[in-house]
């Protein structure tokens, strides 16, 4: 069976999309499945129509990343039904966003091809995140319909997490139509229980000190404001106490002047983004990782990555208790949850936390477990097979799924 993946960027830009799609494609592989992948034109590579990253060959659209939605689908159509006639797919997987699913059930519906949408979060919520849309708008009420429009006549519909599977099912989608392909992780890529470097601690000027910390893209929703304040609330009764952040983003200049602001320049680490092959040195320096995400529809409905990670490493973190946290967190047991929005119940969760040093070895472990039982890509990724046959099945077709 070959599958025509439509992504909206991939490797080598690195994002929790790109390494979710990096998982999806190498264990479609391994499970004897052929996979054609393409990019729409956000991924602006410059690289021609073709471009090999990490050993996968991606089919490209020409043109700028800032041209309009309805410019970005037209030109995403015309580039999708070129690589449809070079490859010959037996169906197409587009994921989100919807810019992505309204084109290639045009290019499904002209060749017979079945289509499933993945939608790994909704666009007017994404929207909203990034400042162009307010929630009510007319501009929102249209992307919204827009969303429902795709999942309405797609053959197939997955989600990454139980509360998209309910944001879904809200728009009048039958249930029996929704798959969930939950976000999960390699375990094996992950070292557990590995002691820090110490050359890097003493770069970094970590030596002798707890650390806290946080890795990623430093967006509004990771609530990464709420952890500089509460480390100024911490930073008078734990003198031994330092932050790392580790990564950079559209928040990096108002964390640093945030910092300077409240005179922790000496308490705060930023270490710049960092290549993806060496965060998990910067994740041992840590230890306590935080995940302070805002209490917004975005992050009570879409799971992250991070935490899963953080379970594969051993790591002890606080994430606050969004239903994206909620869904992925035991509290207590694979991590530890506090509420949402408030600095002051960061700070006391974080003290709470460094305070119950003797329960850590067992809650390692149990994370790790939970991982490796019902996290792996290998779980995941098999969901694909009943998905896949029953949108052939919409269009009479049965292919042999191993091959």
């Amino acid at each position: 069976m070959r599958i025509l993946h439509v992504l909206d960027h991939s490797l080598p830009l690195h994002s929790g999309y790109t390494f979710r799609t990096a998982s999806i494609l190498k264990e479609q592989r391994r499970l004897g499945w052929e996979t054609v992948q393409m990019t729409t034109q956000k991924q602006n590579s410059g690289a021609g129509l073709q471009d090999e990253a990490d050993g996968w060959l991606f089919h490209r659209t020409p043109g700028p990343d800032s041209e309009g939605p309805l410019v970005q689908m037209r030109n995403t159509a015309r580039r999708l039904a070129d690589v449809v006639r070079a490859t010959q797919p037996d169906l197409i997987h587009a994921h989100s966003p919807v810019l992505n699913a309204l084109p290639a059930l045009w290019v499904g519906r002209r060749t017979g091809l079945p289509v499933v949408y993945e939608m790994r979060s909704s666009w007017e919520d994404a929207a909203v995140d990034h400042g162009t849309t307010r929630e009510g708008s007319l501009r929102y009420k249209v992307s919204r319909g827009l969303e429902s429009f795709a999942l309405r006549h797609a053959d197939q519909i997955t989600t990454i997490c139980e509360g998209l599977r309910r944001d879904i099912e809200v728009r009048g989608i039958a249930s029996e139509r929704i798959t969930v392909i939950p976000n999960a992780v390699d375990a094996d890529t992950f070292q557990f229980g590995v002691e820090a470097d110490p050359a890097l601690r003493q770069s970094l000027g970590l030596d002798g000190a707890t650390v806290l910390g946080f890795a990623g893209s430093f967006y509004a929703y990771e609530g990464l404001q709420l952890l500089v304040q509460a480390m100024e609330q911490l930073a008078a009764r734990r003198a031994d106490l330092k932050l790392l952040l580790v990564g950079g983003g559209f928040q990096d200049a108002q964390l640093r002047a945030q910092v300077a602001a409240a005179g922790l320049e000496s308490r705060v680490v930023f270490t710049g983004r960092v290549p993806h092959a060496q965060v998990q040195r910067y994740y041992e320096l840590i230890d306590v990782l935080a995940y302070p995400r805002l209490p917004m529809r975005l992050t009570e409905t879409v799971t992250p990555l991070k935490p899963l990670e953080a379970m594969a490493q051993g790591r002890i973190f606080v994430a606050s208790d969004v239903g994206g946290h909620r869904e992925l967190v035991r509290d207590g047991e694979t991590g530890f949850l506090c509420k949402a929005g408030d600095a002051g119940a960061l700070a006391a969760a974080i003290e709470d936390v460094l305070a119950r040093r003797a329960e850590w070895p067992r809650v390692r472990a149990q994370a790790r477990h939970f991982v490796e039982v019902e996290r792996t890509w290998a779980h995941s990724v098999a969901r694909y097979a009943d998905v896949y046959a029953r949108a052939l099945a919409r269009h009479g077709r049965r292919l042999p799924l191993s091959a």
